[in-house]
């Protein structure tokens, strides 16, 4: 990391690091500002238009935004590159250092939703409700390997459960087993809170498209942890 960072560019931006050797400082170093660490998030599926991120991120400001992006490209965090034609857009995208950071999003997130503060009915990001399948899934899950399309209003994802792991992916599969178009919010009842699918079909808050057989495998392959001891 050191070939590729300006060390004076850094100081620049901010004078008052920790002056601590501990990889943790510093990983708060570059992640531990304020919203730093959600703008990554909504980046470990792929890359995004500053529109996209700031539509995302309900009270961040256009100008904060921009600053956030600006200190996470200078730390080697993300880069800004141009879609090719005829998408022909300015998207800013994770570097492969950057992608590495997602275990430690799925540690923090697990240790923290034992809290009673935690807050389920809260809004959810399309990408935040994906990524929490990765990281709530159970480790000894008894679901046969299948294709799942998730469709959040213009948000759609390809989930490819396997016996070892689960794929993420932006877009839509054509040969999903099933797919589940529905909102977060509901989303997180159906996977979390464990609500029927009948229920929100009859409150229209679900569509379901395929197997409801393997639509109940898949949901029943994730849980939250318990609370605090």
């Amino acid at each position: 990391m050191k070939s590729q960072i300006d060390t004076k560019e850094i100081d620049a931006l901010n004078n008052r690091w920790y002056n601590d050797a501990c990889g943790t400082a510093l990983a708060l170093e570059f992640m531990g500002e304020r919203w730093s660490l959600l703008i990554m998030r909504e980046l470990m599926l792929g890359p995004r238009r500053f529109s996209d991120l700031r539509a995302s991120l309900s009270g961040i400001s256009a100008n904060i935004l921009t600053m956030r992006l600006e200190r996470l490209q200078t730390l080697g965090v993300l880069h800004r590159r141009q879609l090719a034609p005829p998408a022909n857009v300015q998207v800013y995208e994770l570097t492969e250092w950057g992608y590495q950071a997602e275990p430690i999003l799925q540690a923090m997130g697990r240790w923290a939703v034992r809290s009673p503060l935690h807050d389920a009915s809260l809004p959810l990001t399309p990408v935040s409700a994906m990524l929490s399948l990765r990281a709530m899934l159970r480790p000894r899950h008894r679901a046969p390997a299948m294709i799942v399309g998730c469709r959040f209003g213009r948000d759609v994802f390809t989930a490819r459960l396997s016996e070892h792991d689960l794929q993420l992916e932006r877009g839509e599969h054509n040969a999903a087993d099933v797919v589940f178009d529905t909102d977060t919010t509901s989303f997180v009842q159906l996977v979390y809170g464990k609500k029927s699918m009948d229920d929100l079909e009859a409150e229209k808050l679900l569509t379901l498209a395929g197997s409801r057989a393997i639509a109940q495998a898949f949901v029943d392959c994730f849980e939250l942890p318990t609370g605090r001891k």
